[in-house]
């Protein structure tokens, strides 16, 4: 059996490495490719299975908002990288191999084009954009969730084809929606879940047990150059916190993908004051992870860009310019900050949609200099806290999930 792996962003790439590692231990032999349609892969790379075809970053990071950025990426090279892209594809279904695409509509589409069998794990769409479990969300336009479920009518096309062998919506809620459509969905859970449950209780840094009262992951995103944008946003946050707990000691945790300028960004840190330091005693780091730490007053700040789990799993609450990332720290019981960016991601219509994916759990201020007190008043409201605890992880789902998907797809049916 031969299965090739569509994904079109760093956080589908993770997901999607989170199903081909138990695919890759599976007793009967497969022969696993994949081809991340935005990027370079990095998550297929540290898992060991090849790239099929042409990457490449384009200047707009994946996301073409307007034209000028189209502009950008034509002059960059985009129709020479899709059409490459699309060789490769074809020359993958011309040899009898299946697809599994995981994403949004793009890889989706591309699955049917190919005419190979496919499956689809549904990670940018939930009905819980339009409703919860009580009914639908108040104040929602009529438009919105026109055809009666957050997947449009041909996007639910797609999923209804025979050659469309099972589609792993990211949640129960969406599973149900499908069902009811007539689509062949399945609620095994969402992937992004699974690393994080692996880890026991490594920390990032170690610090005197005085100064650790408070924990804050920063997440920036990770397409250049918006993530640079974002940190100068997020290095101002971090000036509201120290404002909003002036006798606290606090401790920023900047989790930051490999692809990333660390002189960019330590720039962005001295010009706001802070110092480069050394701390003390054990520091729990790795000799592998990359990482950096600074000093303000009582604050310190970590940027590692190899310690993303630890981080999460440290940090007792987020600031979050991210999707994927700021989800999974969610799907851990955490509440996090959200702040809206220029863009073109994580704009003020993505972090608003994003808080109606994620309910209590992400609460938006408008400005960096409102994270303080929106971090304040969430740590004085204990039931409030558990309500973010329990949520988080309902929306988010148990781990597991990439090692159920994989099972499905090892059936006897997907091999013949």
């Amino acid at each position: 059996m031969r299965l090739l792996c569509l994904s079109n962003g760093h956080g589908e790439d993770a997901i999607a490495a989170q199903i081909l590692r138990p695919l890759q231990l599976h007793p009967q032999a497969l022969e696993l490719g994949a081809l991340p349609l935005v990027g370079e892969g990095r998550p297929y790379a540290q898992i060991g299975v090849s790239l099929v075809g042409k990457t490449k970053i384009m200047p707009s990071g994946g996301f073409i908002m307007d034209k000028r950025q189209l502009w950008r990426d034509v002059r960059g090279g985009l129709l020479t990288l899709l059409w490459q892209q699309w060789r490769a594809i074809r020359s993958w279904r011309s040899s009898g191999g299946i697809i599994l695409a995981v994403g949004d509509l793009v890889p989706l589409l591309l699955a049917w084009l190919s005419g190979a069998k496919y499956y689809f794990v549904g990670t940018a769409k939930s009905e819980y954009y339009l409703r919860d479990e009580a009914g639908r969300l108040p104040n929602r336009p009529w438009w919105d969730g026109w055809s009666g479920s957050v997947y449009l009518p041909w996007e639910r096309w797609l999923m209804t084809r025979s050659r469309c062998l099972g589609v792993f919506p990211r949640d129960s809620l969406t599973t149900q929606m499908l069902c009811q459509r007539g689509i062949k969905a399945f609620d095994l859970g969402n992937p992004m879940m699974d690393d994080l449950a692996e880890l026991g209780e490594e920390v990032i840094i170690d610090l005197p047990e005085e100064s650790r009262l408070l924990s804050i992951l920063l997440l920036p995103g990770s397409r250049p150059p918006e993530a640079y944008e974002n940190w100068q946003l997020l290095v101002k946050a971090v000036v509201s916190c120290g404002s909003q707990f002036p006798q606290q000691s606090l401790l920023f945790l900047a989790a930051i993908v490999p692809s990333l300028d660390l002189d960019i960004l330590s720039k962005t840190l001295f010009q706001h004051g802070w110092r480069a330091s050394v701390v003390q005693g054990e520091t729990g780091l790795t000799p592998t992870q990359q990482s950096l730490v600074f000093s303000s007053g009582l604050a310190t700040l970590v940027i590692t860009q190899s310690g993303f789990k630890e981080s999460v799993l440290q940090a007792d609450v987020a600031v979050a310019m991210a999707g994927t990332a700021t989800e999974q720290f969610v799907g851990l019981g955490k509440p996090a900050i959200a702040i809206p960016g220029q863009g073109p991601q994580y704009t003020y219509a993505f972090a608003e949609a994003q808080t109606r994916l994620l309910g209590s759990s992400l609460t938006l201020v408008k400005h960096p200099h409102q994270v303080g007190k929106a971090i304040y008043d969430l740590l004085q409201n204990a039931d409030r806290l558990q309500i973010i605890s329990e949520n988080g992880r309902r929306r988010l789902g148990n781990p597991g999930a990439g090692a159920r998907i994989a099972e499905f797809i090892m059936q006897p049916k997907s091999l013949s």
